[in-house]
């Protein structure tokens, strides 16, 4: 069995642990970073639960990395999953993987896959959004001279923030806050740049498959 199959068959045999284990992630998290009152035990478990997520996303990593053949060069060519792994807030930007399988699909416009990619990533900036607030908000609300005091605030100003509008009326004052604004910026070009090329391919294939059709001379 080759290299390119077998990382593929073990691509679709852990889809759904590495989702499961994405979900398991975000909801620890999301409960370290609101759930202030808890008792001390449930945010360590809480810890342990997203420390042991990661581990699941670096197994599957250095699998995919045994399996491709590659070695040092598998860095490279899948940037996108090194970046993920070292900060698996990222994970939703894979839908930029999705967006590249869609260019390679010239022959005839399929509305249903581009609808797909929209779809997908109309998600992915939702996750993205809301890991992106609580990252914020962790990192802002007890910072002195803060203006995100509350969660609300940081999911305002991600919103904001994703949609390139940045109002400025909620700022982030903390390095590790304004590092993560550069992030969303980036990633709110990328998500709507996909969005906006799928349907542009989309819309130049059905022009072009109706001049094919055109009698000469129209």
């Amino acid at each position: 069995m080759d290299q390119d199959s077998r990382a593929f068959r073990w691509e679709q045999r852990n889809g759904r642990v590495l989702a499961g284990a994405s979900a398991l992630f975000l909801t620890s998290y999301t409960v370290r970073v609101l759930a202030h009152d808890l008792p001390r035990g449930w945010l360590d478990l809480c810890l342990a639960v997203t420390l042991l997520c990661w581990a699941v996303f670096a197994v599957d990593y250095a699998a995919r990395w045994r399996l491709s053949g590659l070695g040092p060069s598998f860095v490279r060519v899948h940037w996108l999953d090194t970046v993920v792994l070292v900060l698996p807030l990222l994970r939703p930007l894979r839908i930029v993987q999705m967006h590249d399988a869609v260019q390679r699909h010239h022959d005839r416009p399929r509305l249903s896959l581009h609808a797909r990619v929209a779809v997908y990533a109309g998600l992915s900036a939702t996750l993205l959004g809301f890991t992106g607030a609580l990252a914020v908000y962790q990192q802002e609300h007890t910072a002195p001279d803060a203006t995100i005091l509350t969660f609300g605030d940081s999911v305002w100003w991600t919103c904001s923030t994703l949609a390139t509008v940045g109002y400025g009326d909620v700022t982030p004052v903390t390095p590790m806050g304004r590092t993560i604004a550069v992030f969303l910026m980036a990633c709110g070009l990328a998500l709507l740049g996909t969005v906006t090329g799928s349907f542009g391919s989309w819309l130049l294939q059905v022009f072009a498959r109706e001049d094919e059709r055109r009698p000469p001379g129209d």
